[in-house]
């Protein structure tokens, strides 16, 4: 397989990429921490800007940085030149990327850009460029040889401005201490790892959603109050409203086949003491395999001094994707 012209063509592509990967690390200096401290102070929003693959680069880049907790999105500059430069304010920083430094799409919007105040971000492939000599921050790609045989199709530039918006991207987000899986999780509500970075406190059911009752309290109180609930279960407490224990549908159908009479008497005489619990801190997917491994479908919620502060439903781990 090492005399096949294709793959050793193919390995020799992958290897100039990683080279040009390598000398960008190499070469980021104090302009990419002055990049980050604006990104991070931006009280605005963060606007990307390029033509071509470049322009392509920056919408993944715009999106990169929304997902970590930026508010930012893509300016096509054409579209810019004919009205869209509106969405642009003084509190802005507008980053435009151009291997060429040069694209006259994007160079016609540094006069528009400075006169609004924001403060404009190049990203070039060449130091000595209008893009470049006009930015207030430069961030230099290097002039890289394109991986295609005729120099020309944007290969090696383009993985450069990449790997350069995702170093952006991150280490303005672990500056900013706010932004935690939490929030992460929030700006992903439909995908895979937001739903897994999800916690039990932003999923369980709450005050009248997640039914508490005193131990005296009837077996068929108890059921009133769990059907206003529209809950599978209650949560039976003391008199220093601590859990004491946990009362289902499967407890009533048990009882109610040895004794009929069991709608009349306490639940504390039939409740399950010791029930399965989570607490709120815990990531929904830990709540999922406890409840998958015991077969139960409701967990309560308690706080540090084993008292409820909700509970948690399978049929709602359900409803957003989880199983």
């Amino acid at each position: 397989m090492s005399d096949d012209p294709i793959l050793r063509r193919g390995r020799g592509v992958i290897a100039l990429e990683s080279k040009v990967l390598g000398d960008l690390s190499a070469r980021l200096d104090a302009r990419f921490t002055e990049a980050v401290g604006a990104l991070v102070a931006c009280r605005g929003k963060v606007v990307l800007c390029g033509m071509g693959k470049a322009g392509i680069i920056a919408r993944k880049i715009a999106s990169t940085l929304s997902s970590l907790g930026t508010p930012s999105f893509f300016m096509h500059p054409g579209e810019a030149s004919h009205g869209d430069l509106g969405m642009v304010n003084s509190d802005d920083i507008v980053i435009m990327i151009s291997n060429s430094g040069e694209s006259d799409e994007v160079t016609a919007l540094i006069p528009s850009v400075k006169a609004i105040g924001a403060l404009l971000i190049a990203i070039t492939g060449r130091e000595k460029s209008i893009l470049a000599r006009e930015a207030k921050i430069h961030l230099f790609l290097g002039e890289n040889p394109e991986a295609c045989s005729l120099g020309l199709a944007p290969t090696s530039s383009t993985t450069a401005m990449l790997a350069m918006g995702d170093a952006l991207a991150v280490c303005v987000m672990e500056q900013k201490p706010a932004f935690k899986e939490r929030e992460y999780a929030f700006f992903h509500p439909g995908g895979a790892l937001g739903k897994k970075l999800l916690k039990v406190g932003d999923l369980m059911r709450k005050g009248a959603d997640a039914p508490v009752v005193g131990e005296l309290t009837t077996v068929q109180e108890v059921l009133f109050a769990m059907t206003r609930a529209r809950a599978g279960a209650a949560m039976v407490v003391d008199a220093g409203g601590r859990l004491t224990g946990f009362f289902a549908d499967g407890d009533l159908r048990r009882h109610l086949e040895r004794d009929a009479s069991v709608l009349g008497q306490p639940v504390v005489s039939c409740m399950t003491r010791a029930p399965k619990t989570i607490p709120a801190s815990a990531y929904a997917m830990e709540a999922l395999k406890k409840m998958r491994d015991h077969r139960i479908g409701d967990l309560p919620v308690l706080d540090e001094a084993g008292k409820p502060v909700g509970m948690m439903a399978l049929k709602d781990l359900a409803s957003i994707g989880l199983l």
